[in-house]
């Protein structure tokens, strides 16, 4: 049996991981890969069997444009890694269901909270998840308060965003001049009086959040209904522009626990995942959930977890194997590449 499978975001970081996750599948299945992206050049046109650009997800366009290439490549499920996407995936679930096509993505209400990182919050309070101090401020003066209610240094960052956009930590002051010579330069540290100098006197709604300094988690998660088959905590050792660049799966029944609940309460479908950040004192604190296919979901793969592949069966209604996750798996990650000459296409 073929089961083609349509991926959005084939310029994606993870694509490849993606693609190996889903080609090394546990029952042998033929897996054909359709990629599309709404950038025409991107390393996902080379990697996929076959590739369309698409109009961004915002445009009228964009659900008519795959509507016609599922039926034009007989695609059998859609496995969406871009956040702009989901809501309008998720609305549409049922037109493509008409059309033979599953869509691997939560219901619009469980996405519409997912990806509402101060609702995320609330959330999580109720069902007793460790969540950082968190106000949503709306001008200057709001800022100043919850700033004065967190302490330097804070997080600021809009509440519905993705990847590191709109995330700054925000210092009282900084040692430039000490950075200048010690670090490499990083954007995401910066003044109260910078960031007001951004932003300007238009203030848009904000989040401000404790920031925490311990140690951060990714957590891929496979479920149906709310209910978790798999949770797989990983530590992000080395993170370089908001990409794991080293990471370890690593047994945290804590993160494990919470992960579930907040799973459930979210009534979350599909491959998905959470980020946690420890305290200062260790304590795992959720600060996001990503209702899609995370960046470096393939390190649950190799740790024996295909949370992807998952989504796929789980999407077509077929039953998923026991999961004997290998604890202690690691991935470490390095600058790879493809050469493109005249049709020909080389990886390194």
């Amino acid at each position: 049996m073929t089961i083609k499978v349509l991926i959005t975001g084939a310029g994606a970081p993870g694509i490849k991981g993606t693609i190996y996750s889903l080609k090394n599948n546990w029952d042998g299945e033929k897996i054909v890969t359709v990629g599309v992206d709404m950038r025409g050049e991107v390393v996902g046109k080379y990697l996929c069997d076959s590739f369309y650009k698409i109009p961004p997800a915002k445009d009228q366009n964009f659900i008519p444009a795959l509507l016609e290439i599922c039926e034009q490549e007989g695609v059998d499920v859609i496995l969406p890694q871009v956040t702009d996407e989901l809501p309008f995936l998720s609305k549409n679930k049922r037109q493509f269901a008409k059309n033979g096509v599953r869509v691997a993505v939560s219901e619009y209400s469980s996405i519409d909270l997912a990806n509402n990182k101060y609702k995320l919050t609330k959330i999580a309070k109720k069902m007793d998840v460790p969540s950082p101090k968190t106000f949503l401020a709306d001008s200057w003066d709001a800022l100043q308060d919850a700033a004065d209610e967190v302490g330097y240094p804070f997080v600021v960052k809009p509440a519905v965003s993705s990847g590191m956009r709109g995330f700054r930590i925000v210092y009282e002051s900084l040692d430039k001049k000490w950075s200048f010579f010690n670090e490499k330069p990083d954007n995401t540290k910066i003044t109260i009086k910078e960031l007001h100098e951004i932003i300007g006197d238009d203030f848009p709604e904000l989040l401000v959040m404790e920031y925490l300094s311990g140690k951060e988690y990714s957590v891929d998660v496979l479920s149906k209904g709310g209910e978790a088959y798999v949770v797989v905590p990983r530590s992000r050792d080395q993170i370089r522009t908001g990409i794991t660049f080293a990471g370890t799966v690593e047994k945290r029944r804590d993160i494990i626990e919470y992960a579930k609940k907040l799973t459930k309460a979210l009534s979350l479908d599909f491959a998905h995942g959470f980020q946690f950040k420890e305290d200062r004192e260790g304590v795992p604190k959720i600060i996001e959930c990503n209702p899609r296919v995370q960046g470096t979901m393939v390190l649950s793969t190799l740790a024996g977890a295909n949370v992807i592949y998952g989504a796929v069966k789980l999407a077509l209604g077929d039953r998923l194997p026991e999961f004997k996750v290998r604890w202690g798996t690691k991935l470490l990650r390095y600058w790879g590449g493809i050469g493109v000459y005249d049709g020909s296409v080389t990886e390194i």
